[in-house]
């Protein structure tokens, strides 16, 4: 079931970030997109985004470096047939968007000017799969200092071997307004964390390094002292046993992707030919084959962007 509330919600603090600040409305965009239209281009859109990210770094005990940065801007997109053309600005303003609508209509013939009508106005609705918060005000700076020192503390008394402990925290605060000119408004308020941790372990002179970490799309409340616990278990773990490790076997062999997160190794062997241009071109290995096997028997694979929390 899809609840309009969320919708309404993100729709309003798109508006107060990335319009209202800059004296533009919805009829400023309608301008715009009826630009790009007069020159009968097949679609076009206007996408803004405002990005607000921080980071922290431990190492040594010591929170050595801070980040933050404020990254925002507008996109014009127009397509006419086979040819798409794009043109951006950092300035969000009238007269910079008139002037990218100007530039991405060129790839249209002078010649095919004429009047369109202008879609009338409709808010996209969809799932609200994760919270419209900013994450980097649900915990002070204080605080973040302390939980990349609580990790740090826990990794070390975990064992006497672990020589090195580096943790990291990074927070963002995405939002994003499309307007298309089927008339469409769309907004979305995306948070994201994330804590990593390194682990380096000393024995007989020789050291390894263990990883871990997670994150997703909700508030640093997540990283609890459970949560934190886990990570540090997984990263200490696997420094101790990179310490006995010996030498993999060389040469071919098969490679067995498991349930999980095999993603990267996914995208490499078969995901670009699964990419809508390279099908709708009968250039894929793919092209024409929906409702045929593909891979061998017994694998299914499925790509769920539904998933609550996630990225």
């Amino acid at each position: 079931m899809i609840s309009r509330e969320p919708t309404i919600e993100r729709l309003a603090t798109a508006r107060s970030l990335l319009l209202d600040p800059f004296g533009l409305d919805e009829s400023h965009l309608a301008r715009a997109l009826a630009d790009i239209r007069a020159h009968q281009v097949d679609d076009a859109d206007l996408y803004f985004q405002y990005t607000r990210s921080e980071g922290w770094s431990l190492e040594e005990g010591i929170v050595k470096t801070g980040s933050f940065s404020i990254d925002q801007g507008v996109g014009v997109r127009a397509v006419s047939g086979e040819k798409t053309a794009f043109a951006y600005s950092d300035d969000i303003s009238e007269a910079s968007l008139l002037d990218a609508a100007r530039t991405v209509r060129s790839i249209a013939s002078a010649a095919q000017s004429g009047r369109v009508r202008v879609a009338p106005r409709k808010i996209a609705s969809s799932r609200s799969l994760y919270p419209g918060i900013d994450p980097i005000a649900s915990l002070d700076s204080t605080a973040k200092v302390q939980l990349l020192e609580k990790v740090e503390q826990l990794a070390r008394a975990k064992d006497p071997r672990v020589a090195q402990v580096m943790a990291g925290l990074a927070s963002e605060y995405d939002v994003v307004l499309v307007a298309r000119a089927d008339g469409t408004l769309a907004a979305d308020v995306r948070p994201l964390v994330r804590l990593s941790l390194t682990v380096i372990a000393e024995q007989n002179g020789r050291r390894e390094m263990g990883s871990a970490g997670g994150g997703g799309r909700f508030g640093l409340a997540y990283f609890d002292d459970a949560q934190i616990a886990q990570y540090v278990d997984e990263a200490v773990n696997a420094a101790l046993v990179n310490l006995e490790s010996r030498p993999a076997p060389a040469g071919e062999m098969t490679v067995v992707l498991g349930p999980g997160w095999p993603g990267v190794l996914l995208h490499e062997a078969v995901g670009h030919g699964l990419e809508g241009d390279f099908n709708r071109k009968g250039s894929s290995a793919f092209s024409g084959r929906i409702g045929q096997r593909v891979a061998a028997r017994g694998v299914t694979v499925l790509d769920d962007g539904t998933i609550a929390d996630r990225r």
